[in-house]
């Protein structure tokens, strides 16, 4: 890979940072390898929002290269809404712009005296001012920013209002609408008075003929998949009419097993109605993003499963503009739409409670179903206005506040996504261990649970709600994504590992096997667990929220309980975790290649 730019705000200086071959052999990139270099630096009493709080944008080693969704990048740190690790995913044209500048990541600290942005262009870096687009939403910076350094086909990833305002789940995008939505990253950026990086270059990126051969192969190979196929033709949020047969679509804030306007708001819905077109990443031959028309002639990003669940089914919105519209509020001021409805949900859950007031809300009726409500309170929550306030912090904290904790669906902060473990039992365990709170992304074992399997590599299928039977087979799962992760390919993309093993050694000069793949991302998933142990997480925190112990009464999942603690159980003595501490054993640790981390964390 190429150097990391280390850039310091409050100094204005750089210099170039030269990643060590062995931890590249050993975490290959994105963010397993920004585990690594971030390790030291990420400690419990760093505050994720002070000057010495690392930003670091990282590409992975096929990053650019026309390989199947390889045009991704990665952002990590410490996350400002859970105190552990961070790390988001994100695509776009960006992170293949920055290889061509001649960088594969940025590494920056500090805090510039007032509002700049950053232009690099070929090795050539400049801090630039940016009073007068302070304030401005994500569409528009992105382009008065390319007005302003003039340079045709330069892109740029920006924040929007939320992170100028320190919102805790605001986002870094690029492009139209790719967001790096989740753990706050946006909110990092914003304490460093950074509103936006721009880059551009013209550096060609060097592929062997062997890798040219595989790339081509695997490419036309996934175009045919036929979930590559359904995803081109229904986005992700064609998924959910079957998550919601299988009752794991939340509704109402996950209290209610079946949504009966799941039909309303569909991904076959948006086909039939107002989509228009599809966009792509950087190349990408899937092509899931929506682009929808509301009938006022004006293209609009469409929303993708999470954000449909979300400002649909979660608050009982059935009226498919009212959601476009809804997430195109979050994507103008930067937030994440998944922690955004999941805060709004708990707030409409906690007021039919009673436990929220009209005096609360400043006169807002949180109705379920109510359209203007969660409107009015997307910008409140940017505005940090009234009950907005305690919302910026997340769903955590307004539980908090009205002295219901128990009834925010979290886990460590971070909100959960909209795949409900009671209808697909494994996601249970991807959220209680994840390593930045609730997360479908570390392990989208929804789609095992509907069985799409790796028995090749030894991720099987289990019935949807066994419970700790599946433990190992998720921990493996687990190890698969974080490869997904370092690599960078979309979670999307139905890319055997076989024909993965091929595309690295083609390139990269290796001769790993599919176990050796395997073995790098369960390195990098002890890595992240270790990183979390020293900031003071412990088995205590690997739990569910109260409502997903409680069974559904109707829908798919209807009756089912699950058993947290014996998949728990069962996961630690698959992971070679300490069954007390919920460490990484010492030993696992040392057969991992992690001699250090070992020491740190036992002595």
């Amino acid at each position: 890979m190429l150097p990391i730019l280390k850039i310091d705000l409050t100094n204005n200086t750089t210099e170039d940072f030269v990643i060590p071959k062995e931890w590249e052999r050993d975490f290959l990139g994105g963010a397993s390898l920004a585990a690594r270099i971030l390790y030291s630096t990420l400690t419990k009493e760093l505050d994720p929002l002070s000057p010495e709080s690392p930003l670091l944008f990282i590409n992975g080693p096929l990053t650019g290269t026309n390989g199947p969704t390889t045009g991704r990048f990665v952002i990590c740190g410490k996350s400002p809404a859970t105190n552990l690790w961070a790390e988001s995913n994100i695509g776009g044209f960006w992170g293949p712009e920055l290889r061509k500048a001649g960088y594969d990541g940025l590494w920056i600290t500090g805090k510039a005296q007032s509002p700049v942005y950053l232009w690099i262009e070929e090795g050539r870096f400049e801090v630039r001012d940016a009073a007068r687009i302070w304030g401005k939403d994500i569409y528009i910076t992105q382009e008065m920013v390319k007005e302003e350094i003039g340079v045709k086909g330069a892109r740029v990833a920006v924040i929007g209002e939320a992170g100028e305002r320190g919102i805790l789940f605001s986002s870094i995008c690029c492009d139209h609408g790719r967001m790096a939505g989740r753990t706050g990253m946006g909110a990092v950026m914003g304490s460093k008075n950074l509103k936006a990086v721009a880059v551009y270059g013209k550096n060609k990126f060097e592929v062997t003929e062997k890798y040219t051969q595989v790339r081509s192969e695997a490419n036309r190979t996934l175009k045919q998949d036929n979930e590559a196929r359904i995803l081109h033709e229904l986005g992700s949020s064609g998924v959910a009419n079957y998550a919601e047969y299988l009752g794991s679509m939340p509704s109402k804030y996950y209290h209610k097993g079946s949504f009966e306007g799941v039909d309303n708001i569909s991904g076959s819905k948006m086909t039939e109605s107002i989509l228009t077109g599809t966009s792509a990443c950087q190349g990408c031959v899937i092509a899931c993003g929506r682009v929808v028309n509301l009938g006022d002639g004006v293209k609009r990003k469409g929303p993708e499963y999470e954000t449909v669940a979300g400002f649909g089914s979660n608050l009982l919105i059935d009226n498919l503009s009212d959601v476009v519209r809804l997430g195109e509020m979050c994507d103008k001021y930067g937030m994440d739409s998944i922690s955004t409805s999941n805060t709004i949900g708990l707030a409409f859950h906690l007021f039919e409670m009673g436990k929220i007031t009209l005096q609360d809300t400043g006169g807002l009726d949180l109705a379920w179903g109510s359209f203007t409500a969660a409107r009015q309170l997307i910008h409140m929550i940017v505005r940090r206005e009234g009950i907005g306030e305690i919302m910026s912090k997340g769903s955590l904290a307004l539980g908090k506040a009205f002295g219901a904790e128990d009834e925010a669906v979290q886990v460590n902060g971070l909100e959960v996504a909209y795949h409900d473990p009671r209808g697909v039992s494994g996601m249970a365990l991807s959220y209680a261990t994840s390593p930045r709170g609730a997360c479908h992304n570390q392990s989208d074992y929804f789609f095992v649970d509907f069985g799409h399997t790796y028995e090749n590599i030894g991720i099987n299928y289990f019935d949807r709600h066994a419970q700790a039977e599946k433990a190992a087979n998720v921990a493996r799962h687990q190890d698969w994504r974080t490869h997904f992760n370092s690599v960078i390919i979309c979670i999307f993309a139905n890319v055997p590992p076989e024909t993965q093993v091929d595309l690295l050694n083609a390139q990269l000069g290796l001769n790993w096997t599919t176990e050796d793949l395997m073995k790098s991302g369960e390195r990098a998933w002890n890595l992240k667990r270790a990183i979390n142990n020293r900031m003071g997480l412990t088995r205590a925190n690997d739990k569910l929220p109260k409502v997903f112990l409680e069974p559904h009464q109707e829908g798919g999942a209807a009756g089912f309980a699950l058993d947290i603690d014996g998949m728990l159980s069962a996961y630690y003595e698959a992971r070679g975790w300490d069954t007390q501490t919920g460490r990484p054993s010492k030993e696992k640790l040392v057969e991992l290649g992690l001699p250090e981390i070992a020491k740190d964390l036992w002595g």
